[in-house]
């Protein structure tokens, strides 16, 4: 991989990650969210969930699409690892990521997010409350992979 790939992936996931972080920040007054607080909600809460939603999707899925195989091979890691789990499992091992089975969670949560978001209040207040409390561990394990990755990076 050219460095100079590297680097625009990792641009992306820093862009998803600051945008984030911006609706995490402005959002975070209204957490723990309340299922009866959400028909409360500003058209301007909503548009800012809606970003939180997008990004935590966005950024999880860069990630673990783009930025985790590129650090593999930066790394020269590629070898057999035909799965994804495999992958991150080298992850793992090499220090990149503290644990494999966390990323699986936030993958879920982007899953639950792109195909089973819910209408139900309950459900919703529950899923926007879990992917909030996510989010710093998300935010920490890009800073992580990308610290781990950069003296790979040519100066």
């Amino acid at each position: 991989m050219k460095p100079i790939n590297y680097r625009g992936i990792e641009e992306v996931c820093r862009a998803h990650a600051e945008r984030l972080r911006w609706a995490r920040d402005t959002l975070s007054p209204l957490f723990p969210l309340q299922p009866e607080n959400l028909s409360r909600l500003s058209p301007i809460d909503l548009a800012v969930f809606d970003q939180f939603v997008v990004r935590f999707s966005k950024l999880q899925d860069a990630m673990g699409a783009k930025l985790f195989p590129a650090v593999l091979e930066l790394t020269k890691e590629q070898g057999e690892l035909r799965t994804f789990i495999d992958k991150l499992h080298q992850l793992e091992k090499m220090g990149a990521l503290d644990s494999a089975e966390q990323w699986l969670v936030f993958r879920e949560m982007r899953n639950q997010f792109a195909h089973d978001y819910p209408t139900d209040p309950n459900m919703q207040s529950g899923l926007l409350n879990q992917a909030f409390d996510m989010t710093e561990i998300l935010l920490k394990t890009l800073d992580q992979i990308t610290d781990f990755a950069a003296p790979y990076l040519p100066k």
